[in-house]
């Protein structure tokens, strides 16, 4: 079993090739004021394009990323995950396994790893930072079938071992929050997990409060209107796979879409409130790695697996702690309901923010975070 340094290579013939197909993207029609309702938007996506042509800069972005150490480490024979491994100075550092979701990457960290690691305040905890690009994803090997995120859990706590923790605290949203319900059930050496995402889900749903009925109506409504791309990935991903891996602002459509919905924007007009070197970096992610259909592939693995619900007679006991945004697509129901099936001893109902939080509300995330590891 290898563990090995690497930096993100800035791959120019793809990166070349990405640009002659942006560049020869033709523009079709969109409903009148259509703004996000019907997808992406076409005012926002000509934007896009125009600064990836002419001002976006990949090899900068690639300099940036690789000023955090990474390696990639072989978890099973043969098969190896990316991650950027950033130790902290500090005697009393934790490690922490922090996992992003889809449609981001390792971007959704940048900003605060080396805050994690080095914090600003002596009294905040510090971290060893382990943030793994995903099985398919990046610059992770691609498994040769579809992995759930049961199957990734295993993965991660096997990369843990691999670099020498025992222990550690783990956080994750959107596919992290359900890999971090996996782990908090299956791995002997979490010892807590923080959530901004609502990932398993507990055996018994029912509502009990009207609260908790208002709750489950909206869901069942958010289901409906947003959760069309789930379906597709988790049934039939090598059918978009054709669609896609050749189109990449078909690719940047489908995650801006995304990137608008699920924040805090303007119900239906909002353009997704990121920079747009932020929104390239983790398209080109993907693009220049050719992983958009691997990546897709965690939906299909989590249908095989049989889905996200706790199973029957099972609790997430590790201390589980809860920073749930209001404007997330997998928002949390009233707390009574999670605690049927995670022990909770940390909850922060946020004042704003979305599913990306550590890209939205890096201080509203970063705080939480310490304050649930501070406590426990």
């Amino acid at each position: 079993m290898t563990i090995t340094p690497f930096e993100i290579p800035v791959n120019a013939l793809e990166m070349a090739l990405v640009r002659s197909r942006v560049g020869a993207f033709r523009f079709f029609e969109e409903p009148e004021d259509a703004g996000w309702k019907h997808g992406a938007n076409r005012d926002y996506m000509e934007r896009l394009r125009t600064y990836w042509l002419e001002e976006y800069d990949w090899p900068a972005a690639v300099a940036g990323l690789n000023r955090h150490p990474q390696m990639r480490v072989e978890v099973e024979d043969g098969f190896s995950l990316h991650a950027i491994h950033r130790r902290s100075t500090r005697a009393d550092a934790r490690p922490l396994l922090i996992s992003h979701g889809w449609p981001g990457s390792i971007v959704e960290f940048d900003a605060i790893i080396e805050r994690l690691a080095e914090p600003e305040d002596a009294a905040m905890p510090a971290f060893h930072v382990v943030a793994p690009s995903l099985p398919g994803y990046g610059w992770s090997d691609r498994p040769k079938n579809p992995l759930g995120p049961r199957a990734v859990a295993g993965l991660y706590d096997r990369l843990m071992a691999r670099l020498g923790y025992d222990r550690f605290v783990y956080q994750g949203g959107d596919w992290g929050s359900v890999i971090g319900g996996w782990m908090g059930l299956d791995s002997k050496r979490v010892e807590a997990v923080h959530l901004n995402g609502f990932g398993l889900r507990p055996g018994n749903m029912a509502p009990e409060t009207p609260e908790q009925g208002a709750w489950l109506q909206k869901a069942l409504a958010t289901r409906d209107a947003e959760t069309a791309y789930l379906q597709l990935q988790g049934t039939k991903p090598q059918s978009l796979g054709f669609a896609m891996m050749d189109s990449p602002m078909g690719v940047a459509a489908w995650f801006s879409e995304k990137f608008s919905g699920w924040s805090d924007v303007s119900a239906g007009v909002g353009d997704p409130p990121y920079p747009m070197d932020t929104m390239l970096t983790n398209i080109m992610i993907y693009l220049t790695t050719r992983s958009f259909l691997t990546a897709t592939w965690l939906y299909r693995g989590m249908f095989l697996e049989g889905g996200f619900s706790i199973p029957d007679g099972r609790r997430i006991e590790v201390p589980v702690g809860v920073a749930s945004f209001p404007h997330d697509l997998l928002a949390f129901p009233p707390r009574a309901v999670v605690e049927r099936g995670y022990n909770i001893v940390h909850w922060t109902d946020m004042p704003r923010g979305g599913h990306f939080a550590s890209l939205e509300e890096p201080e509203l995330f970063l705080g939480d975070l310490r304050a649930f590891v501070a406590a426990l």
